[in-house]
């Protein structure tokens, strides 16, 4: 079993920054693969926004892309989100991949509004 656990987000305005944390941690040793953010809107589909590899390979989707940077320490990820904009309000969630299975953070609520 692996736990998932973020932090950080909140209330910023148009243009500002917020930084987010993701922690996975086992009962047992395990091997966490990808880790990844999604982030979801109501009414909407889940959006994969970035993800970064065991070896630090990174990707983006399009809408972040040079706004958003991912980073990672052994198994605590980091997104930071600078020139935030109003349609980047959402919640964000955290995913840690084993072998064997995705294990899902319960998710931090960024909005961004003036």
């Amino acid at each position: 079993q692996v736990e998932v656990v973020e932090s950080g987000g909140g209330l910023v305005q148009p243009g500002g920054s917020l930084r987010l944390s993701c922690g996975a941690s086992g009962s047992e040793p395990v091997v966490i693969y990808t880790m990844a953010w999604h982030r979801q809107v109501p009414g909407k589909q889940r959006e994969l926004v970035a993800s970064i590899s065991r070896s630090g390979t990174t990707t983006y989707a399009d809408s972040v892309k040079g706004r958003f940077a991912i980073t990672r320490d052994k198994d605590v990820m980091s997104l930071q989100m600078n020139a935030l904009q109003p349609e980047d309000t959402a919640v964000y969630l955290c995913s840690a991949n084993t072998n064997l299975r995705a294990y899902w953070g319960r998710g931090a609520q960024v909005t961004v509004s003036s």
